[in-house]
């Protein structure tokens, strides 16, 4: 594990990561993709089933400033799809901040959210750090991260996406580029850039020009797990041997489908990727805000529920917006079974 200073890293650092090969970052082992391009766009866009989409609005909890900096150290909003607000060593945390309207190159075209945001980038509270996990637009939003830029003291990213910030126009001082495995102090927290299994670019085709990581989180007694996107795979357990065990996981468990089983985890991996990371309770995310595949809406967070339930593994479902302490976190419930 390499420990890293607060410093901007430079694209020269890509040839230097086992990860980088003939011009792209890449897995340890090529994800399969079943399909192609073109049909699975024909798909979406001409053959997608009707309950994919909530057909009412779905409940938020909406949040204020003043709520925010009252809220104990130690609690955790989910604000929507991957974007979590963390308060934690008396400081907020904001976890792949998407709050657009779509997730989307463009705003008049592509997967629209279901709700709202609980609170705007505006009204948040000043932002000691943003924890960036790879480079989809659903999962990196640049109206929010320009929207962020003055008001956060660091982003966190891994290697490449930091660029993309700085020519958006991000201060390169404040953007922190970690390579999987490397550590660094932030704010008291400590931050590993740890493995996932995905892919990256923002336009078809592309071919991996930057890095997607997971990430552990630890300070003030506490240690978090953020998956980003990934499909599952052996890496799961070396971060749980290393760092686990975890009091809290966020895993992706949503836009799953078995024509790209290597990026995305079905609820039953997602499952077995918590138990391998030896966390003590599990909040899937990547849910509940946008059209990404075929299954039902509602699906993911059932299949999940069911799962652990079956297993008895600890699981917390808080609705968007509403507040959850990581370490004494009271009961969650089926907020999705009330939207139709």
């Amino acid at each position: 594990m390499t420990t890293l200073t607060l410093c901007a890293c430079s694209t020269a650092r890509y040839a230097q990561s086992p990860q980088y090969r003939d011009g792209g970052f890449r897995n340890p082992v090529a994800p399969r993709m079943r399909g192609n391009f073109f049909s699975m766009t024909w798909r979406f866009l001409f053959d997608k089933p009707d309950d994919t989409v909530p057909s009412a609005p779905l409940p938020v909890s909406p949040l204020s400033r003043e709520q925010l900096l009252a809220a104990p150290d130690g609690t955790l909003y989910r604000l929507g799809h991957s974007t979590v607000l963390i308060k934690l060593g008396g400081a907020f945390w904001l976890t792949d901040p998407v709050f657009s309207l779509r997730a989307s190159p463009v705003q008049w075209a592509g997967p629209k959210r279901f709700h709202p945001p609980p609170i705007s980038i505006d009204a948040l509270p000043p932002i000691k750090g943003v924890i960036l996990s790879h480079d989809h637009y659903d999962h990196l939003d640049k109206a929010a991260i320009l929207a962020l830029a003055d008001k956060t003291e660091h982003f966190l990213t891994p290697l490449g996406v930091g660029d993309l910030l700085i020519e958006w126009g991000v201060d390169e001082r404040k953007v922190l580029q970690l390579d999987w495995w490397d550590s660094i102090p932030v704010g008291g927290l400590r931050f590993v850039a740890t493995p996932s299994q995905h892919f990256s670019g923002r336009a078809p085709f592309a071919d991996n020009p930057t890095l997607w990581t997971s990430w552990v989180i630890e300070g003030d007694g506490l240690r978090l797990f953020f998956s980003g996107d990934t499909g599952y795979f052996d890496g799961f357990k070396a971060i749980g041997d290393r760092y686990g065990p975890f009091d809290l996981t966020l895993i992706e468990c949503g836009a799953y489908n078995t024509d790209w089983p290597d990026v995305h985890m079905q609820p039953e991996q997602t499952l077995q990727a918590h138990l391998d990371l030896r966390g003590r309770r599990l909040m899937p995310v990547h849910n509940g805000t946008f059209d990404l595949a075929f299954h039902g809406w509602r699906e993911p967070l059932e299949r999940i529920s069911a799962l652990a339930a079956a297993r008895g593994a600890r699981i917390v479902t808080p609705a968007i917006g509403q507040p959850l302490s990581i370490r004494e976190p009271a009961a969650t419930g089926a907020w999705w079974t009330a939207a139709r």
